[in-house]
């Protein structure tokens, strides 16, 4: 349907809106014009559809109401805002992605189920990786290091050295994943630079 369409479809059905309003309120014509200061005449033919309802005489309406514009001129209901990622389940692991381009630093939130390989075998690949633990306890092999992160805690490595990460423990673990498939590095900041003077 063209928008123009659309618009004088809402439009065709605002007099009725406004005349069941006023009904259900027990308000006459003569007091919602007392309110307003829009001429009885006027407010009749806006009812009746035999006048084009504009913003300059919905609003003092919407007010003499006191209910929102919208529900004047009956307008559509805005669309659910949430961007909602499509799961991604691979080797034991869910992965929820938070970034929506190709490319380019990619972020997810992953969740994993305990009982995985029992000798995990560590991997190298080309790009650099930000964890930070949201629950659960998370084990990370870098090289020679074999560290347990909890809750709150963060760690980051070039994805060249190898490594492995998964459960420590028989509890899943919730973290978000950064990764820069070109060595891109993620940049934080904890504090304010301290300033001299």
């Amino acid at each position: 349907m063209p928008e123009d369409a659309s618009v004088d479809a809402i439009l065709d059905h605002v007099g009725p809106r406004l005349r069941t309003l006023r009904r259900a309120r027990g308000a006459t014509l003569v007091a919602l014009s007392s309110a307003t200061g829009i001429s009885v005449s006027t407010l009749s033919r806006l009812e009746s559809g035999r006048r084009r309802p504009s913003l300059e005489l919905l609003l003092p309406i919407a007010r003499a109401h006191q209910v929102p514009l919208d529900e004047l001129v009956g307008a559509p209901a805005v669309g659910d805002p949430r961007v909602r990622a499509k799961p991604i389940v691979r080797h034991g692991r869910t992965l929820l992605p938070l970034t929506r381009q190709p490319g380019g630093l990619q972020a997810y939130k992953v969740v994993q189920e305990p009982g995985g390989d029992p000798d995990p075998e560590q991997r190298t690949h080309e790009g650099y990786e930000w964890l930070y633990v949201l629950s659960g306890r998370l084990r990370l092999l870098l090289g020679d290091h074999d560290v347990v992160l909890t809750a709150g805690e963060a760690a980051e490595f070039d994805t060249r050295v190898p490594h492995w990460f998964g459960p420590a423990g028989d509890a899943a673990v919730e973290f978000l994943s950064l990764f820069g498939p070109q060595g891109e590095r993620m940049h934080v900041r904890a504090r304010p630079g301290r300033r001299d003077g």
